[in-house]
C-alpha cells in the first residue's frame, strides 16, 4: 500500500508533507515486510500526532518458520528484523538490527530463543539515560543479546526468563527479568515479576529496580477482581491498581476501579495520589 498526508493548518512551516509504502508477504513459512516513512518537519496533524519529524524511517523483516516434524520439537523460528532511521536530508540518525538464529518451541510447550541485536544512535545533545547520568553528544555503536526461556502456561506454574548482556553506548548494561504465575485453581491467578538493570559507563554507573504483582480472580463468569501493585526504585513509587468488572447484562457492565500511589521519602511512606473512578457502560441496539 502506498499513503500521503498534507497538513494545510495555519501557522506551520517547513516541510508539512508525510508519505510512505508498504510491502507485506504474510506467509506461514515465509513472512517478508517492507516500510518506509517519510515525515516531513513541518508536519503537524490536527489529529493524532507523530513522534519524530524530519525523518525517514525505514524497518524490513524476514521470518522463516520451520516444523521439522520431530517428536519433541513443534517449530524452529528464524528472524531478521533490520530498522534504520535517517534525517529528511540523508544523515542517519539511529539503527538496529535484530538476529533470531535460534528460537525453538518444544512440543511440551517451552520456548528457548537467543537473539543477537546491533545498535547505533547518533546524540547531537546531551542524553540522560538515568539518574545524573548523562552521555555526551556523539556516534555511538553497540552490540547486544538475549536470552529467554519460557514455561508453557498450561502448567499449574509457568513464567518467563529473559536475560540482555553487551554493550550499551560506551559502557555495558546487563537486564534480567523474571516472571512467575501460579494458578492455584481455575478461578484464579497470581502473577510476580521482577526486572533489574545493572549499567557501567564511563558517564556514571546506575542500578534500576522494578518489582510487580498480579493477581485475577473470576468469582462467576459475570463478576471479576482485578489487582496490580509495583514499585519502582528509580522513583521510589509503590503504585496499586485494583478493578472490579461486573456485567449485570450482555450489553451492560459496571466497573470500580481504586488506584493509590504512594512515595519512599527518608525511609517513611507519604501518599501522592489515590483515585477512586466508577463508571457504568451500556451498550443500546438499535
Amino acid at each position: 500500500g502506498v499513503w500521503g498526508l498534507l497538513t494545510r493548518r495555519d501557522g506551520l512551516a517547513g516541510d508539512r508533507t508525510a508519505a510512505g509504502f508498504k510491502i507485506d508477504y504474510p506467509n506461514d513459512t515465509w513472512d517478508i515486510a517492507l516500510t518506509y516513512k517519510r515525515i516531513g518537519d513541518g508536519f503537524d496533524p490536527s489529529v493524532g500526532f507523530v513522534s519524530r519529524r524530519g525523518v525517514q524511517l525505514w524497518n524490513a523483516g524476514v521470518n522463516f518458520t520451520y516444523r521439522p516434524g520431530w517428536p519433541w520439537l513443534r517449530q524452529m523460528l528464524h528472524e531478521v528484523q533490520p530498522q534504520l532511521v535517517l534525517h529528511t536530508g540523508g544523515q542517519w540518525e539511529s539503527y538496529r538490527l535484530f538476529l533470531a538464529p535460534f528460537n525453538w518451541r518444544f512440543e511440551s510447550g517451552e520456548r528457548l530463543e537467543f537473539n543477537v541485536v546491533a545498535e547505533g544512535e547518533r546524540l547531537d545533545a546531551p542524553l540522560e539515560i538515568a539518574d545524573s547520568v548523562f552521555l555526551p553528544p556523539a556516534s555511538y555503536h553497540w552490540v547486544r543479546y538475549r536470552l529467554e526461556a519460557d514455561f508453557a502456561a498450561k502448567r499449574r506454574v509457568s513464567g518467563r526468563a529473559t536475560w540482555w548482556f553487551g554493550r550499551f553506548y560506551d559502557g555495558t548494561l546487563h537486564q534480567v527479568v523474571l516472571t512467575a504465575q501460579v494458578k492455584p485453581s481455575r478461578t484464579a491467578t497470581f502473577e510476580l515479576s521482577s526486572e533489574r538493570n545493572i549499567g557501567r559507563l564511563p558517564a556514571g554507573d546506575f542500578t534500576q529496580q522494578l518489582l510487580g504483582t498480579r493477581a485475577n480472580v473470576y468469582f462467576s463468569p459475570d463478576l471479576q477482581l482485578s489487582s496490580f501493585l509495583q514499585y519502582d526504585n528509580g522513583t521510589g513509587i509503590l503504585g496499586t491498581n485494583t478493578r472490579l468488572r461486573w456485567t449485570f447484562d450482555p450489553l451492560g457492565d459496571l466497573f470500580v476501579v481504586y488506584n493509590h500511589n504512594v512515595l519512599d521519602r527518608l525511609n517513611r511512606w507519604v501518599l501522592e495520589s489515590n483515585e477512586l473512578l466508577v463508571k457504568l457502560q451500556y451498550a443500546v441496539r438499535l
